[in-house]
């Protein structure tokens, strides 16, 4: 069997499984809440205080549900490597995983897969698709390649972050709580229009972890906003640099890899 026929068994038994607890619609529907509910607090303060110069809400939500889509489509997908720390490596079942004579990567990300994790990727879609429609953006094709090539990088991108997490836990035998800034905290800080951003958070950004690449510049060459399509383009070669710097640190620690197992 494949590697990729693997990875969709495995994908397919933990959604059948998912099914079988009766409380998945309603988590499904808690996490739509979060993600409808998350940039409520934005919308309110526009509302009452109108644009911020040329930056209006439809501008910040947009980038928001980019960046926010391709963290929901990381999680959907390999939500194994976000779990991995505290579920192989503290438990020694890694020590399984190494003896099938199959891809790790393949086993480690389809290890896990919660159906309510996808209710991110469809809220942020919808979000996208309402902000171009109030933004009044006609799609070319050339339009809609930008937006697919920031999704397929963002996903690269933080697929990364869930590698380089796994990679460094091989020798901390923990996750690392301060991570989290390029996961869950890195799309909160597309909230901040980028006129407006402090330096170093749009370094760190930009050139170590490409969030802003694959957000606010494809948002930006879509839109007409200054940006040109070169930059825009730029999401999926930059989401698979980081996803393939991540690979190293991985592959090392696993190189470096002695058993945590009791």
């Amino acid at each position: 069997m494949s590697s990729f026929k693997l990875y969709f068994k495995y994908i397919r038994l933990n959604f059948l499984a998912g099914l079988q607890y009766k409380g998945w619609p309603i988590m499904v529907l808690q996490v739509m809440i979060v993600v409808i509910t998350d940039p409520l607090s934005l919308i309110l303060m526009f509302s009452r205080f109108g644009n911020i110069g040329v930056w209006s809400v439809e501008r910040i939500v947009l980038i928001y549900a980019m960046a926010v889509t391709s963290f929901g489509l990381a999680e959907t997908f390999c939500r194994g490597f976000d779990y991995f720390p505290w579920r192989m490596i503290r438990t020694g079942d890694f020590d399984r995983v190494l003896l099938r004579p199959r891809s790790l990567f393949v086993q480690i990300s389809a290890s896990y897969f919660h159906i309510h994790r996808i209710s991110r990727v469809v809220g942020g879609t919808s979000a996208i698709i309402w902000c171009l429609w109030k933004l009044k953006v006609q799609l070319t094709a050339l339009d809609i390649m930008t937006i697919i090539f920031a999704l397929i990088g963002g996903l690269l991108a933080y697929v990364g972050v869930f590698l380089m997490t796994s990679g460094i836990a091989f020798f901390t035998i923990q996750g690392l709580d301060w991570i989290y800034i390029f996961t869950n905290a890195s799309y909160q800080v597309t909230r901040m229009p980028i006129d407006y951003m402090p330096k170093t958070l749009r370094y760190i950004f930009t050139f170590f972890m490409p969030m802003l690449v694959i957000s606010y510049y494809p948002a930006s060459a879509v839109c007409g906003w200054g940006e040109s399509y070169y930059k825009g383009l730029l999401a999926l070669p930059a989401g698979a640099a980081f996803f393939i710097l991540s690979n190293f640190i991985w592959r090392f620690g696993v190189k470096h890899y002695k058993s945590t197992g009791s």
